[in-house]
């Protein structure tokens, strides 16, 4: 059977993205999950998979084209495993996502006299990797009258909180997961019972009207006779639209047309794109005509003299705003989330690091021999981790209801990696089991990923506790909000040279970095976190006691 693989929703708003290069061929057998296209958009570049098994029979764009979330990117013949005819993409791309249950005979109130079309809305890919999310909140109840682009639900993602809009206008019917439960990408989230699409039909259209062909699941192809309606981007097959339930792109009026490269690089210069005009096709904006305005702008940036200034600029004149969005929105959501449900509490103290900076020292030509860079968190990171085999609550986490906590056996922990897209918490999974030169190699692949905007996403997720080193920038001291939901974090200062009175009453300079704990007042007491923290500076104060728990 042959389908078309609809690129899904990214994440972040993102609408379109460049079509970067294509990792197969026409012609070519794919196997389920294997690479098939990058994509770049605004955030970073992105490998596209597969859903199913089969043979690839045609390729929509071109390298370089931009393609547009929800329209085919490729048509593929499966090899099997679907079993009937899908009523829409969504619902091929998901095998086995059964809903937990189904109503096939829905209310059809406030609809009217006409016959109702009932569909399921298919929970889209929210980016980043997430293939399943967890029912936070319900915004509407079944049998009620919802407008289009209407808010039905909040979920909970591994990064943050995220509001699923309505696509149509209509009546809910079932909603298949309770609160708490969790939905699955691709699988049902809700029926819908909507009126079916009025208007003229095809060829009996008047100048300038608008008709609309209503199609299957989540999907309604609207066409108009105005110019700003036509789809540049989308593939045509057989001279018409392809009988594929997808939306085509379509240009929007007032919407700036140009490539998520472009738009970024008008953005790292602050530069308004409905102020350039574009050059090419259909008057999308080129990476050429961006640089056109750069320089322009460099010829017109002579600061007038007091005299040359009419009117003095108002206060209120001189702000520049912009959205918040990408990685700064899912953290805002994240931090608010955070310091509105955990009760933060801070233990603070001085490490010294003498010790722990001369076997650094020592070791490090050592793992630069083996092409590995050696810093101070791995140390830091293993040292955390054999103190949480003896404090097995710091590892743990409190559901949102404070009814259930869980234990977690694997020590998978986090650091803080800042990059041209935002901070990142990517963590390493299962230290309990790892030295520090498979921690110190691990980190050098997972920043090298990061900072390319490249990281996969496992790293992203499934984090028990976090290390955030605002030392390696400067700060010397800092109160860190916990990294919902996990129950501790903690920040490391810069190391000074300080001096301290000996036993004896002598003053040395030493090493001293400033660490500061933030835990989850709910399950852990002040008590528990000074033992811990006292646990785990033995063993950086002392390296060597490390060595009596290898393996």
């Amino acid at each position: 059977m042959t389908i078309d693989f609809i690129l899904p929703d990214i994440g972040e708003g993102i609408v379109e993205c460049e079509l970067l290069e294509w990792l197969v061929s026409e012609g070519d057998v794919i196997e389920e999950d294997q690479p098939v296209a990058e994509v770049m958009t605004d955030k970073a570049t992105v490998q596209i998979p597969a859903m199913h098994s089969g043979t690839v029979t045609k390729l929509y764009y071109k390298e370089g084209d931009i393609a547009a979330v929800h329209a085919p990117l490729f048509a593929m013949e499966t090899t099997g495993g679907l079993s009937t005819e899908p009523t829409s993409t969504a619902d091929a791309t998901q095998e086995d996502a059964v809903p937990p249950h189904q109503d096939d005979s829905p209310t059809q109130e406030n609809l009217g006299d006409q016959e109702a079309v009932h569909e399921d809305f298919i929970l889209p890919d929210i980016g980043e990797g997430i293939v399943e999310c967890e029912i936070v909140k319900w915004n509407v109840k079944e049998g009620d009258l919802i407008a289009e682009d209407q808010s039905v639900v909040e979920v909970m993602t591994d990064k943050a909180v995220v509001e699923i809009p309505a696509k149509h206008s209509g009546v809910v019917g079932t909603l298949y997961y309770a609160q708490g439960d969790i939905a699955k990408v691709h699988s049902p989230l809700f029926s819908l019972i909507r009126k079916p699409e009025t208007g003229e039909l095809k060829g009996q259209e008047s100048a300038g009207s608008e008709y609309c062909e209503p199609l299957a699941a989540n999907q309604n192809m609207c066409h108009g006779k105005s110019e700003n309606n036509s789809r540049d981007n989308a593939p045509v097959k057989d001279d018409k639209w392809p009988s594929g339930d997808f939306e085509p792109p379509v240009v929007i009026p007032g919407k700036v047309l140009a490539s998520p490269a472009v738009r970024r690089i008008a953005r790292e210069q602050s530069l308004d794109l409905g102020d350039i005009k574009g050059t090419g096709k259909k008057g999308r904006i080129l990476k050429q005509d961006v640089l056109a305005q750069l320089t322009k702008g460099a010829k017109d940036s002579h600061t007038p003299t007091l005299k040359e200034m009419p009117n003095q600029p108002q206060e209120n004149d001189r702000v520049k705003t912009v959205k918040v969005r990408g990685v700064q929105a899912a953290m805002a959501k994240q931090m608010v989330a955070s310091v509105s449900t955990i009760p933060h509490f801070t233990v603070s103290d001085e490490l010294v690091m003498d010790n722990l900076i001369a076997l650094r020292q020592r070791l490090k030509p050592v793992f630069e021999e083996k092409g590995v860079k050696l810093s101070l968190m791995p140390f830091f990171i293993k040292a955390l981790s054999l103190a949480l085999s003896e404090f097995e609550i710091i590892n743990s986490q409190l559901n949102d209801d404070a009814t259930e906590l869980r234990y977690f056996y694997d020590h998978n922990i986090g650091f803080a990696v800042d990059t041209k897209i935002g901070l990142l918490v990517p963590n390493i999974k299962q230290v309990q089991q790892l030295s520090i030169f498979d921690i110190a190699t691990q980190m050098q692949e997972i920043i090298d990923e990061a900072r390319k905007g490249q990281i996969a996403s496992h790293h992203l997720k499934g984090g028990t506790i976090s290390i955030s080193n605002i030392g390696a920038i400067g700060g010397i001291t800092a109160t860190p909000v916990i990294n919902k939901p996990e129950a501790a974090i903690v920040a490391l200062g810069k190391t000074q040279s300080l001096p301290r009175f000996t036993p004896k009453g002598e003053v040395v300079a030493q090493q001293i970095m400033m660490i500061n704990w933030s835990g989850d007042h709910r399950i852990i007491d002040g008590a528990t976190m000074v033992k811990f923290n006292n646990l785990w500076m033995s063993y950086l104060q002392a390296p060597e006691k490390m060595l009596m728990h290898l393996r």
